[in-house]
């Protein structure tokens, strides 16, 4: 049996770090917002006993993605499957690729495998190999707390996004173990949120350290509020309408990368998961 499965990014509207645990991470809140732009999966199951991934970035050992260490999670017996991986998703930009793509192979291989495993199955699965895999799993845009484990569903209107991707890569743990990091934040309500009383705690220091960053934020700030997502390198503004998300792209400084996308509430891996039968 074959799947093909979508694997949305993922905006965090805001980041705030509201203290540190003593196993070394850190406390926050965030809104993950999911995206109508993404990568696909492809899956097709056998009895070989292997899992094997084509089409992954060339620079990840296949032992270190994120996609074949979820599948592994999940593998019984002589279990196999081959996975295709049809990369969108700037790398290291903030935007959970990786992420995503390993709770689209859990949700698929599920499915595939006929495991029987509940969405909390596989969220807590999922939780072994990276804090935002589980937003990733329940499908739907979340309030997050905890590490970014404890998910409250959210609905937000409707939302254009104009990101864009500067040409630097952004180590998340340099960015957590750094001693400038705001690691203090109070916590807030959604309330407080819908009210606009947010930020990023990791952008100052981002930018700081990452004058690719510190540009295109400087640059996209003259359209509107724009913001770093999760620990960057992509910086993203809010439209009301795609065309006028789009009027700014069509203004990006010559070299810039970026795309437009509309915010989602669902995921469109559960629509696309009940369309296949066994």
């Amino acid at each position: 049996m074959q799947l093909q499965l979508s694997a949305p990014a993922k905006l965090n509207l805001f980041l705030h770090i509201t203290g540190q645990r003593e196993d070394g991470y850190h406390e926050l809140q965030t809104l993950f917002r999911l995206l109508d732009y993404g990568d696909t999966l492809g899956f097709t199951a056998n009895r070989s006993g292997e899992i094997r991934l084509s089409g992954s970035p060339a620079d990840i050992p296949p032992q270190d993605n994120l996609v074949v260490r979820a599948a592994r999670l999940l593998q019984r017996d002589d279990f196999g499957v081959d996975i295709h991986l049809d990369k969108r998703i700037p790398a290291g930009g903030g935007l959970g690729g990786g992420s995503s793509d390993a709770a689209t192979t859990l949700l698929g291989l599920n499915h595939l495998w006929q495991l029987g495993l509940s969405s909390e199955q596989l969220q807590a699965i999922g939780a072994q190999l990276g804090a935002d895999i589980p937003v990733f799993v329940a499908g739907h845009t979340a309030w997050a707390e905890g590490i970014g484990e404890r998910l409250t569903a959210v609905e937000l209107p409707e939302a254009w996004y104009l990101i864009m991707a500067p040409d630097c890569h952004v180590s998340t743990a340099q960015i957590f173990s750094h001693r400038q990091l705001t690691r203090n934040t109070g916590a807030i309500t959604i309330a407080a949120f819908f009210e606009g009383h947010t930020r990023n705690d990791c952008q100052s220091l981002v930018r700081e350290l990452h004058p690719e960053v510190d540009n295109a934020l400087n640059w996209l700030g003259n359209f509107g509020d724009a913001r770093l997502t999760g620990t960057g390198a992509c910086v993203f503004c809010e439209f009301p309408g795609e065309a006028q998300a789009r009027a700014v792209l069509a203004r990006l400084p010559q070299g810039a990368k970026g795309f437009v996308a509309r915010g989602l509430n669902a995921s469109p891996v559960i629509r696309e998961l009940s369309s296949y039968k066994h």
